[in-house]
């Protein structure tokens, strides 16, 4: 007997950033794709407010020209003696597309685990690092978020198993943890180190006293110095950036920036501050660009300009042009579409990963995240970024990395960490009253701000 199992969407092979994924207020060819997604599994949390987004809307039948490609669709996948079967979508044609005859990533990929959904887990694996050790301490750790779904106090005895795992693994392992750190950072992991341990016994009393409520909050402790340490096993930036983009701001690492929006028409809601962590060692030029563009404070006072329950987005200025113009030069600024790929030491820049090949292959940076920031560009044109950007209203939910339609296709180059649920809440016409370069501004090379004008 088959089980059918529906992923989150459907959508297009490309997603027009022109129209869908980039100025939303001026092409005469936007196409709004809205894509039905389960948010019951997310994780819950105080809103902004207590509105709920209204249903997203399918196309109706003026709609023909935006029917969903079958294969480049996310597709319902049968399970039956390892069997994989492509489901039609509501009976609509597939587009006439070429691109629509590409392959597919095998069974084996569709299913190779649960998705990693947790912003913070997704930066700690992001991080440029081959230490064996450490990962085998936050694995158990960061799977103790799994461990309290199990109802009651009989979760206490899966998390109970993940910290003894995860202790047992940080003893085992600590020489080659040590030995796995920068030189100039050493100390300061090993300190973080004697945190960790010190922390884990905590846990390990919270949990002989059965306080369920209390083992979240000292999980995100413990995550973060596992974060840290694994930070300090960083010593400098590992690759060259091309030459043709090293004069562009590149951000040599991650930086953090607090973004305050302003919310119109809700008595519920004042205002709302995102903290997003952005990451230079998977994006440098997009993560760059961005960092320049908050330091000239071009976003600040600028509307949300699409807010349809599958992204918020904004970064259209004023007037005709569809990014930024430099001042220096009188021309748009654009960046190249960037997308690291693990196993790769560096991004692949300028092809999307379809065009280059890699179907199975896996972004460092997925868009697997609720809250997940990606640079929105024109529709046929890769290295078109400029400005405009997005957040995904969506988790994965059972589709892995790269087996959905916009993996590799667009370059994410960071994560919403605090706050992300509230993106729900924002319309078109809220106010992004400032974005806030909070940390991380010394990894940003090349500043185009400091240049007078």
């Amino acid at each position: 007997m088959a089980a059918i199992i529906f992923t989150q969407y459907c959508a297009p092979l490309h997603f027009s950033t022109s129209h869908s994924l980039l100025n939303p207020r001026k092409s005469t060819q936007f196409r709004d794709h809205f894509l039905a997604f389960k948010a019951s599994n997310r994780t819950t949390r105080p809103r902004c407010s207590s509105h709920i987004p209204p249903q997203l809307q399918l196309p109706n039948k003026d709609q023909k020209d935006r029917f969903f490609p079958l294969k480049e669709c996310a597709i319902s996948i049968a399970l039956t003696v390892g069997l994989l079967t492509a489901v039609p979508v509501l009976g609509w044609p597939s587009l006439a597309n070429a691109s629509s005859n590409a392959a597919l990533p095998d069974l084996a990929v569709l299913i190779s685990g649960p998705p990693i959904k947790d912003p913070g887990a997704l930066l700690r694996y992001g991080l440029p690092i081959d230490n064996k050790a450490i990962r085998e301490v936050q694995k158990p750790l960061e799977d103790i978020t799994d461990s309290l779904k199990i109802a009651g106090v009989k979760a206490l005895d899966s998390v109970e198993r993940n910290v003894r795992q995860a202790s047992r693994a940080e003893k085992q392992g600590k020489s080659l943890i040590i030995s796995g750190l920068s030189e100039s950072k050493k100390d300061h992991g090993i300190e973080l180190l004697a945190k960790l341990e010190v922390g884990m016994d905590e846990l390990q009393k919270i949990v002989e006293d059965k306080k369920r409520d209390a083992v979240a909050s000292k999980q995100k402790e413990l995550l973060q110095y596992v974060g840290g340490v694994e930070e300090d096993m960083v010593d400098s930036f590992p690759y060259e950036v091309p030459e043709e983009y090293r004069s562009l701001p590149l951000l040599k690492g991650r930086a953090a920036v607090d973004m305050k929006v302003k919310v119109k028409d809700n008595p519920n809601v004042d205002e709302c501050v995102f903290h997003i962590v952005l990451d230079g060692y998977n994006a440098p030029v997009t993560a760059g660009n961005f960092v320049d563009l908050v330091k000239r404070h071009f976003y600040d006072g600028m509307e949300i300009q699409r807010a349809d329950g599958f992204v918020v987005q904004t970064g259209d200025p004023e007037g005709p042009a569809e990014g930024f113009i430099d001042p220096s030069t009188e021309k748009t600024r654009t960046i190249p579409l960037e997308i690291m790929v693990e196993g790769e030491k560096a991004p692949f820049y300028e092809s999307t990963l379809e065009e280059l090949g890699l179907y199975k292959a896996q972004t460092k940076l997925p868009f697997n995240a609720f809250g997940t920031m990606a640079m929105a560009r024109e529709e046929f044109e890769n290295n078109s970024g400029s400005s405009q950007v997005f957040w995904l209203l969506k988790e994965s939910e059972l589709t892995p990395s790269n087996a959905n339609i916009l993996d590799g296709r667009y370059a994410v180059f960071g994560y919403v960490t605090e706050n992300e649920d509230f993106l729900a809440d924002l319309k078109v016409g809220d106010v992004i009253e400032s974005i806030e370069v909070v940390s991380g501004l010394d990894n940003l090379v090349n500043p185009t701000y400091k240049i007078a004008g």
